[in-house]
C-alpha cells in the first residue's frame, strides 16, 4: 500500500476506505490495515464486482471470483461510493486487495452534483498484495465530457463475457468536419483542433502543453497592451532569438506560428521538385500545393520504425521538408541523418516545432551554419501555450532570410507576440522549458507503459516527443467510441503513409493518462 501511495505522491494520511470483497473485508491483513489507518473496509458481493469494467483484466482472479481483477474493480466501486474531493482540490485515492482509497485532502465536503471514480494507479502486485488506487473525481458544472467512467452495473459486464459488450449511449455528437469519407486522398488541412471545436472532450488531440501560458507569461503579454498604439518593431524580439540560438539577427525571421513560414517557403523559394517526408506535419505539403507546386513524397515506413533512410530522397530533390521529432511518428531522428540530406543547391527545410520538448534538444540543427541550405523552423505556441497568439521563427542563411521576408506582409508579427518571443528566450525561461522537457519524458513513459498492457495496441517505438502513435486495428472506429467516453484523439488517416488504424495521442499528466487508458479498455471492449 505504502508503495502505491508513494506512486500517487500521497501519504497515508489520503485514505478514505479499504475496498475488497466481501469475502476477504474480515481477513486479518485487510482489517488490520484498516485498524492502522483508521478507515472502513467496504466489502462488495462478487456480482457487483463483476459488474466492473477494469483496465487490467487477468485470468486467475476472472476464474477465482468471477472479476478480471478484485483490486481495480474494488478500487472503483469504493471511490464511486465516497464523498469527492473538493472540486478545487487534487483527486488522489488508493486501493488494495480490493482495497480502496478516496482522496483525503482535508475533511469530506458535500459530494458535487456529480462525480466519477477513476483508476489513478492501476493493479500493482506482490506476493502476498494487490493494490490499486482510485479516487471520485468531481465533475465541474461547466464540464460536459463524462470521462471514462463504471459501465452500469446492471449490463453484469466482464471482459469476455458472451453478450459483450454493452451498449453505451454517446452523449456527444461527431463534430461535421470529423465525418470523413475514407478514401486514397489525405486530407492535409485537417489538424487536431478540429477533433476538440465545438466540443468539451478531455483533449488528447492537441499537442500543446496544458497548464499554459504559465503566469509570469501571461503578465508579460498583458502588459504589452499598453503599447498596441504603436505599430510592432521586432527588432529586440529578433535579438533575443538570435541570442538564444548565438547567430546573427540576419539569420533569423519572426513568423506568425510555423505555419506561416510554411507558406512564406512555398511562395518565396523557387522549387523544381519539392519532397516532403512523411508521415509528418501536413501544412508544408499543403502550402507547397497552394503555390502551384507538384509535390512529391517519401513515405517511411512502419517495418524501419519510421526513420529516415537519406538515400530514399531523390537526388535531384532542390526542396525537402522532414520534421524533427516528427509528428506524428513522435521520432527523433539523428542530427547527422537529416544533414546528409544537404547538398549545393537544395533548401533543406527541418520543423523543429517539438524540439524543446527534447531534454537537451539533442538531434536539433537550430543555430549550425554549416550545412548547406539549411532552414530551421521552431515554434513557441507548443510549449508556452501560445497557439492563439501565433508566434514563430526561422533560422536561415541570411540571404534565405531576405527571400522570405519580402514574401511577408507589413507587421506580420503582434506587439503582444513579439514580447512573449523575447520572454520564452531568457535563461529562466529556457530552465522553465527543460524542467518541462524531463517531465514529458517521465509522462509518456506512464502512458507507454499503460498502452503496452493492451494486446490490441501497438506503439511506434523510441518516441521523443510529447505525443504518441499507435495502431489499433479499426482505430477510426476507436476513436468515435473514446468520443462518446469523453475523450478526443488526433485520427491519423489524414497524414500520408499512414490510415485509418493509427491514432495520435498528446502525452499529458499522470492522472489524465489513467482516466485515458480506462477509457481505452471500455472503448476496445466495446468493440468486441
Amino acid at each position: 500500500m505504502d508503495a502505491v501511495l508513494r506512486e500517487a505522491g500521497l501519504s497515508r494520511t489520503a485514505v478514505r476506505s479499504l475496498g475488497t470483497l466481501d469475502a476477504r473485508a474480515a481477513e486479518p491483513g485487510i482489517a488490520g490495515a484498516a485498524a492502522l489507518l483508521g478507515v472502513p473496509v467496504r466489502g462488495f458481493a462478487a456480482e457487483e464486482l463483476a459488474a466492473v469494467s477494469v483496465p487490467h483484466p487477468s485470468a486467475r482472479p476472472l476464474a477465482a471470483t468471477g472479476t478480471a481483477s478484485v483490486a481495480e474493480a474494488a478500487a472503483l466501486l469504493a471511490a464511486d461510493a465516497e464523498p469527492s474531493a473538493d472540486a478545487d482540490a487534487e483527486p488522489d485515492a488508493v486501493v488494495v486487495p480490493g482495497a480502496v482509497v478516496a482522496p483525503g485532502m482535508g475533511e469530506p465536503v458535500a459530494p458535487p452534483a456529480r462525480a466519477r471514480a477513476v483508476l489513478l494507479v492501476p493493479k500493482r502486485k506482490t506476493r502476498r498484495v494487490t493494490c490499486a488506487l482510485a479516487a471520485s473525481v468531481p465533475v465541474r458544472s461547466h464540464e460536459d465530457a463524462p470521462g471514462a467512467r463504471l459501465l452500469p452495473r446492471t449490463h453484469g459486464y466482464i471482459a469476455g463475457e458472451p453478450g459483450s459488450p454493452p451498449t453505451i449511449p454517446t452523449p456527444h455528437t461527431t463534430a461535421a468536419m470529423d465525418m470523413h469519407t475514407h478514401t486514397d486522398a489525405h486530407d492535409l488541412r485537417h489538424h487536431g483542433d478540429a477533433e476538440v471545436r465545438d466540443e468539451k472532450l478531455i483533449d488528447l488531440a492537441v499537442n500543446v502543453r496544458t497548464d499554459t501560458p504559465p503566469d509570469w507569461l501571461r503578465r508579460r503579454i498583458a502588459d504589452s497592451l499598453t503599447g498596441l498604439a504603436a505599430y510592432p518593431d521586432g527588432r529586440v524580439a529578433r535579438a533575443a532569438v538570435a541570442e538564444r540560438h548565438d547567430l546573427p539577427p540576419n539569420r533569423v525571421l519572426l513568423t506568425a506560428g510555423a505555419a506561416e513560414a510554411f507558406v512564406l517557403l512555398a511562395r518565396a523559394l523557387p522549387a523544381r521538385r519539392p519532397v516532403v517526408v512523411h508521415p509528418q506535419f501536413t501544412e508544408p505539403e499543403a502550402a507547397l500545393r497552394d503555390a502551384g507546386h507538384a509535390v512529391d513524397r517519401v513515405l517511411l515506413r512502419e517495418e524501419d520504425g519510421f526513420r529516415l533512410d537519406p538515400a530514399a530522397v531523390p537526388e535531384d530533390a532542390d526542396l525537402v521538408v522532414i520534421g524533427n521529432p516528427t509528428n506524428p511518428t513522435s521520432v527523433l531522428h539523428p542530427a547527422a541523418s537529416i544533414a546528409a540530406l544537404a547538398r549545393p543547391g537544395r533548401t533543406l527545410v527541418v520543423d523543429e516545432a517539438f524540439m524543446d520538448a527534447v531534454p537537451g534538444e539533442r538531434e536539433s540543427l537550430a543555430g549550425r551554419t554549416d550545412v548547406p541550405g539549411l532552414v530551421v523552423l521552431r515554434s513557441l505556441t507548443k510549449t508556452w501555450g501560445l497557439a492563439g497568439l501565433r508566434i514563430g521563427y526561422v533560422l536561415a542563411a541570411p540571404g534565405t532570410i531576405a527571400d522570405l521576408e519580402r514574401a511577408q506582409p507589413l507587421w506580420p508579427v503582434s506587439t503582444p507576440a513579439l514580447v512573449a518571443a523575447e520572454a520564452c528566450m531568457s535563461r529562466a525561461a529556457l530552465a522553465e522549458a527543460e524542467h518541462a522537457a524531463h517531465r514529458i519524458g517521465v509522462e509518456r513513459a506512464h502512458l507507454l507503459a499503460g498502452l503496452a498492457e493492451f494486446d490490441e495496441v501497438r506503439t511506434v517505438a523510441g518516441a521523443e516527443g510529447p505525443f504518441v502513435l499507435v495502431r489499433i486495428d479499426g482505430a477510426d472506429a476507436v476513436r468515435e467510441r473514446l468520443r462518446s467516453l469523453g475523450f478526443a484523439a488526433r485520427r491519423g488517416d489524414t497524414f500520408p503513409g499512414l490510415d485509418r488504424n493509427w491514432l495520435r495521442l498528446a502525452v499529458r499528466d499522470r492522472a489524465t493518462t489513467n482516466r485515458f487508458l480506462q477509457a481505452l479498455d471500455q472503448a476496445l471492449l466495446m468493440g468486441g
